[in-house]
């Protein structure tokens, strides 16, 4: 069977590289795909010019067509824009299989406000909040509340619509850039004010087919760009898998305060829920879960160790989500960790540089696979095309081992400004036992 994979990121490049090992897939298909993919023979770039200018809705069409033509088995979407943009509801309509929210379920993560006012509704442990379009409104609510304290754009800002202010004047500037001066534009519009958790970060994610859910692995991003979780927030500078702080305890927990009474609430409000659903979660000292967000797609850079530790056909998986059976499925891990870095161009994540010339990657091993994300093959040559560049993940059976394994790569890759955290994994070695 053919499948297809639309993206372009690291994410889709692991989903897509774990999908391909299935002995039933011919090709995986990846739209629009990357260097990585490119290079790889198990997987196909699939060009279309409708694809140029994002995911419009004549690209949706294209892609409907393609899996048409290319009698594609089944699509599995990696990033939120085309689920925002209505891409599930497009294939249903026409017959084609497709794995994913649907654009109202989507709206999960398409809309702060949405998903705040949604857990507030449903009894789903969140930060305090409040929403407000207009600036004055907003600046009156923060002197109220004092820092740190959060501000988020409502919509989609691909990554960049949070800002963690550590004082009032951070946030006032925040509110600014949003509402006054329109810098995320529509994304920025309204914004969701929410108090200031802390504790420790972990990311839970889970497939769900309408009514069952399937738990993944667990895994712990980080997101800051320096060292310490020090610098400007990005999309993610790399993760690991397991991740310690998610006990079996609090597994079960969250599972039943969080994940199950997302997927009947969004039920009992007339949407049904499918497709990967991912769960940010803040534990506090005390081991009780909040929700920071939801994502209605797998993270990205979780994908590519969560990836690497999956045994078994994924393909038969996904297959049984789109039915509706998860319930008959049990999943097996690579009992060893895995743990991934980012290695990001010169800029990121405020201002990345493109068309850096890319070398030294090392061959594909069991134990090591760099996962590509902003890359592209121009005349046979790999540049740089986005900020997250590459995410090289290691599998051992110690969070140091893996660490070792990775940075060992990472030393033998070159391109001008290339930027990684040496630091990934820390909270795991610094548990105490």
């Amino acid at each position: 069977m053919n499948l297809l994979v639309v993206g372009s990121g690291g994410r889709e490049h692991a989903l897509a590289w774990r999908l391909a090992q299935s002995p039933r897939v011919q090709t995986v298909f990846v739209a629009p795909g990357n260097g990585g993919t490119a290079h790889d023979p198990r997987l196909r770039n699939v060009v279309l010019p409708e694809l140029a200018d994002g995911y419009t809705p004549a690209a949706l069409e294209a892609l409907a067509d393609f899996a048409e033509r290319e009698k594609v088995g089944f699509t599995v979407v990696g990033p939120e824009t085309p689920l925002a943009a209505g891409i599930v509801n497009l294939f249903r309509a026409r017959g084609l299989k497709i794995f994913g929210p649907s654009k109202e379920a989507a709206q999960l993560e398409s809309s702060k406000d949405f998903a705040k006012a949604f857990m507030k509704r449903h009894g789903i442990p969140t930060a305090d909040y409040a929403t407000f379009t207009v600036a004055a409104d907003a600046h009156a609510y923060l002197d109220s509340k004092g820092a740190p304290i959060v501000v988020k754009a409502d919509g989609l800002a691909a990554g960049k619509g949070v800002v963690v202010a550590q004082t009032l004047e951070e946030a006032h500037a925040a509110v600014d850039a949003m509402l006054a001066d329109n810098q995320l534009g529509d994304a920025g519009a309204r914004v969701v004010i929410e108090e200031f958790l802390t504790g420790e970060e972990a990311s839970f994610i889970v497939m769900v087919d309408g009514k069952h859910i399937l738990a993944l692995a667990s895994s712990q991003d980080h997101k800051r760009l320096l060292d310490g979780d020090a610098g400007p927030n990005t999309g993610g500078m790399g993760a690991y898998s397991p991740a310690p702080v998610v006990t079996p305890q609090l597994h079960a927990r969250v599972i039943r305060e969080i994940i199950q009474p997302t997927v009947r609430g969004m039920e009992a409000d007339g949407i049904r829920y499918t497709g990967f659903l991912y769960a940010g979660l803040m534990i506090d000292a005390q081991g009780n879960p909040k929700t920071l967000e939801f994502n209605c797609r797998m993270g990205d850079p979780e994908t590519q160790p969560i990836m690497m530790r999956l045994k078994g056909d994924f393909s038969k998986v996904i297959e049984q989500a789109i039915a509706g059976q998860l319930n008959d499925v049990e999943l097996s891990w690579d009992r060893r960790t895995a743990l991934g870095v980012v290695v990001a161009a010169r800029g990121y994540p405020d201002a990345p540089r493109k068309g850096d010339l890319v070398g030294g990657i090392p061959e594909e091993t069991e134990a090591a696979v760099t996962f590509h994300a902003g890359t592209e093959l121009v005349n046979g040559r790999l540049l740089t095309s986005g900020g997250r560049v590459l995410c090289v993940v290691g599998l051992s059976d110690s969070v140091r081992g893996a660490q070792s394994i990775v940075y060992d790569a990472i030393n033998q890759i070159a391109f001008d400004g290339m930027q990684y955290r040496r630091d990934i994994g820390y909270r795991a070695l610094n548990r105490k036992h």
